[in-house]
C-alpha cells in the first residue's frame, strides 16, 4: 500500500510538469482494496484490473518502472507508448490489460475462467468493476454467464461512492450492491475495504470457494475515493467536509499501521524502513524512465500483427504485375488483386 500511494505521488509531481501523457487516475483511499484482494490469489491465477487498481498488478509483479514509463509514453514502455496509465497487462505475471468501457471486464474474465474449468485447472480469476460498472449490459451478461457456467470467478465491486460524479442513490435502487448476488444465485460478501486484513480474508473466502468448484462470488468492498475521477477532476460535486473526514477517520494505510504497531508488535524502525526502502526504488525508476526515449513511428505496428505489414507506403506494392505506381494507383490499381489481373 505504501508502495501504491508513493508511486501515485510521484505521478501527480511528473503530471504537473506535462510530463504524464493523458489523464492521471488515483486510487487515494482505496489502496487497501486492490491490494488485500490481490494477495488472496496464487501466482497461478490471473486477476483483471482498472484504473484505481494499481496496487494489484504491482503485488502481482509490475514494476514502478514500468507503470511510470507507461504514464510517460516512452518507447520502452510496456506498450511503446501505444496506451496509457495502466493498460497493459502480462498473462505470465498473472494481470490482464483492463478494456476502458465499464463492465466489460467481467465478461472477458467469465471466458478466461471457463477455460481453467474446462481445462481441469486448479486456478482462479478475480475482475474488480466499480458501483458504476454494475449498471452496464456487459456486467450483467458477464456475471450471469459466470454463474450459470460455475466459473471460479470472484467478482470484487468496490463501493467508493461515485461513478465519476454520481453517488450511488442515482446508481441503483438496491439497498446495498452484494444484494444483487441473490439475483444470480451466487454468494456474496460484504468487506470493509478501508482494512487491508478484512480485505484479505473475504477475498480469500471466495477464491477457496472457486477454487472448490462451487462457482461465482460477488464482494461489495466499502471503501471512498479521495480524489476525483481523474487528476483533472476538482471534485466540486462532493459534499464539504466529506473527503476530510475520510481522510481524518478512515485512511487504508493509517488503519494499517495502527494494527502494525498495536497488535504485531511493529517498530517505529520497522516502519521507516519500509518507506526509505520504497522511497528508493521510486526515486530510482523515475530517473530511469526520464531517460528513456520516445517510441519510434515503428513501434505502431508491433505486437498487432503476427507478421506486422511492411512500412512502404500503401501505394507502394510488388504483386505479379510489378510495382504499382501513383499512376496505376489512380486508375485502380492499388490492391493485388487488381495486380493480378493486369
Amino acid at each position: 500500500m505504501r508502495l501504491t500511494r508513493t508511486l501515485e505521488e510521484r505521478l501527480v509531481a511528473l503530471y504537473r510538469q506535462t510530463k504524464v501523457v493523458g489523464g492521471l487516475f488515483r486510487s487515494l483511499g482505496q489502496e487497501a482494496d486492490a491490494v488485500g484482494s490481490a494477495y488472496a490469489l496464487e501466482r497461478r491465477d490471473i486477476l483483471s484490473p482498472l484504473i484505481r487498481n494499481l496496487g494489484a498488478m504491482l503485488v502481482k509483479g509490475a514494476t514502478p518502472l514500468e507503470i511510470l514509463r507507461q504514464y510517460m509514453a516512452k518507447g520502452d514502455s510496456p506498450t511503446r507508448g501505444r496506451e496509457l496509465n495502466i493498460h497493459f497487462g502480462d498473462t505470465e505475471r498473472g494481470f490482464i490489460g483492463q478494456i476502458s468501457p465499464l463492465g466489460d471486464m467481467v465478461p472477458v474474465m467469465a471466458g478466461v475462467t471457463l477455460t481453467f474449468k474446462m481445462r481441469g485447472e486448479d486456478r482462479v480469476g478475480l475482475v474488480y468493476v466499480g458501483d458504476g460498472a454494475t449498471s452496464t449490459g456487459a456486467f450483467h451478461e458477464g456475471i450471469n454467464f459466470a454463474a450459470v457456467q460455475r466459473c471460479p470467478l470472484v467478482v470484487i465491486v468496490e463501493n467508493n461512492g461515485y461513478a465519476y460524479s454520481t453517488p450511488i442513490a442515482k446508481q441503483t435502487a438496491a439497498r446495498q450492491f452484494v444484494d444483487k448476488a441473490l439475483g444470480y444465485g451466487v454468494p456474496g460478501e460484504q468487506a470493509d475495504g478501508n482494512d487491508v486484513l478484512a480485505v484479505y480474508d473475504a477475498t480469500k473466502r471466495a477464491v477457496d470457494r472457486a477454487r472448490r468448484g462451487e462457482g461465482v462470488t460477488l464482494l461489495e468492498l466499502m471503501t471512498y475515493r479521495r480524489k476525483g475521477h481523474a487528476e483533472h477532476d476538482n471534485q466540486s460535486y462532493v459534499p464539504d467536509g466529506e473527503i476530510d473526514r475520510w481522510a481524518r477517520e478512515n485512511d487504508p494505510v493509517d488503519r494499517y499501521i495502527a494494527r502494525l504497531v498495536g497488535e504485531f508488535s511493529f517498530t517505529k524502525t520497522d516502519l521507516e524502513a519500509v518507506d526509505d526502502r520504497v522511497s528508493r526504488e521510486v526515486d530510482e525508476a523515475t530517473d530511469l524512465a526520464e531517460q528513456s526515449g520516445p517510441p519510434e513511428a515503428l513501434d505502431a505496428l508491433t505486437g498487432v500483427y503476427a507478421e506486422p505489414p511492411s512500412a512502404e507506403p500503401l501505394w507502394f506494392r510488388e504483386g505479379t504485375g510489378g510495382v504499382v505506381d501513383r499512376h496505376e494507383r489512380a486508375e485502380g490499381w492499388g490492391t493485388y488483386s487488381a495486380i493480378e489481373e493486369h
